[in-house]
């Protein structure tokens, strides 16, 4: 992403996250490993999809983790804002 960005481009990233908040965060790992791949199946006939959606979620590198990430990327300023409890979380940076 920095590679073809222009000089003075923004990067926002929106990405599902692990809330870490007690109660908030054992109903969303029920929601994600049992809820989302059946109301995804109903809706697309394709559980597996929404089965990997839970598992990208639980592999991304969240955090400060992603943040070192994008600075190691070239990445100026990065910066990141939880939103909805910590169910997702927007990063920011810039080229």
């Amino acid at each position: 992403m920095h590679r073809v960005l222009k000089p003075g481009g923004k990067l926002v990233v929106l990405e599902f996250s692990k809330p870490s908040g007690w109660g908030i965060k054992q109903s969303y790992q029920l929601y994600m490993r049992y809820a989302t791949p059946a109301v995804g199946k109903w809706f697309s006939k394709n559980r597996n999809a929404y089965e990997y959606l839970n598992e990208s979620v639980q592999a991304f590198p969240e955090g400060e983790k992603f943040l070192r990430i994008m600075q190691e990327a070239g990445f100026s300023n990065p910066h990141l804002k939880k939103l909805s409890f910590g169910i997702c979380t927007i990063y920011c940076g810039s080229k």
